[in-house]
């Protein structure tokens, strides 16, 4: 007889921040199993029902600060928090064998082969949004840039809320690394962040990026196409953060059992 295969156990990094959260309850409804939750040392959630923050039924998880000493009750560790706390639970992780999910931004080049280096031992998904939108937008602009070419400026516009720390979002580098790759460029020798003063007639084939923080904003991200009589625009506003939640809870699922490795979203979303 055929047994069916036990669900996904997850850990949550930064359990009681608002994605901690949103991914707990994604979790729920994928009915994955919430094994472990984690905060940083000092924290007041320390100690309460990971479930019950959550807004559900108490999951009989409390809130602890030691990923290593829980490594046991998860397969899967989802971590959208800040990149120290993401490489001290990779470390944990690696020591450990287990998975990782990762949504955090604004990580260094230095801490980015960190993680390189670890999926080399452990297996990753690692992107700079998890909603589905993004990701079939992310092909569309591979598509428009490769096909509107040089006579079309590329403008990238994002928002977010008053409290994120990076800029601009790992949302919106993923979509400049998009509009690089369709157009056969290197991001790096032609993104231009900064604009103050005379800047000068605007150089041909730059990517530009401008960054908006306030409110409450979740996340836009627009990308300008500007051409000469007409421009061409893909948007993707995210109105809750349970959209990215139940994109990094698809990807742990998908992630248990596979080799080392970092995979993208669009490894997780290809059939």
């Amino acid at each position: 007889m055929k047994h069916a295969a036990a669900p996904t156990r997850i850990a949550v990094l930064g359990a009681a921040g608002r994605m901690g959260r949103a991914v707990i309850q994604a979790a729920a409804s994928a009915q994955l199993e919430l094994g472990a939750a984690f905060e940083r040392n000092g924290a007041a959630e320390v100690g309460r029902d990971a479930g019950e923050l959550a807004g559900l039924d108490a999951a009989k998880v409390a809130i602890t600060v030691d990923v290593a000493a829980a490594a046991s009750a998860f397969d899967v560790l989802i971590d959208f928090t800040r990149p120290e706390g993401t490489l001290a639970a990779l470390d944990a992780c690696v020591a450990q064998g287990k998975a990782m999910v990762i949504g955090t931004t604004g990580f260094t080049p230095e801490q980015l082969a960190r993680i390189d280096a670890a999926a080399q031992r452990i297996a990753i998904v690692k992107a700079g949004n998890f909603s589905l939108g993004v990701n079939l937008c992310l092909q569309l602009l591979e598509t428009a840039a490769a096909a509107l070419g040089e006579d079309f400026d590329v403008e990238i516009v994002e928002a977010h809320h008053k409290h994120k720390v990076d800029a601009p979002s790992g949302t919106a580098l993923m979509m400049g690394e998009a509009v690089a790759k369709g157009a056969g460029k290197d991001l790096s020798k032609h993104a231009v962040y900064e604009r103050y003063g005379h800047t000068g007639a605007r150089p041909k084939g730059t990517i530009g990026f401008s960054t908006i923080r306030g409110g409450d904003v979740v996340g836009d991200h627009t990308v300008m196409f500007l051409g000469d009589g007409e421009r061409v625009e893909i948007t993707h506003k995210a109105s809750s953060r349970l959209n990215f939640a139940n994109g990094a809870v698809r990807a742990a699922a998908w992630l248990a059992g596979r080799k080392p490795g970092l995979y993208s979203m669009r490894d997780v979303l290809t059939p």
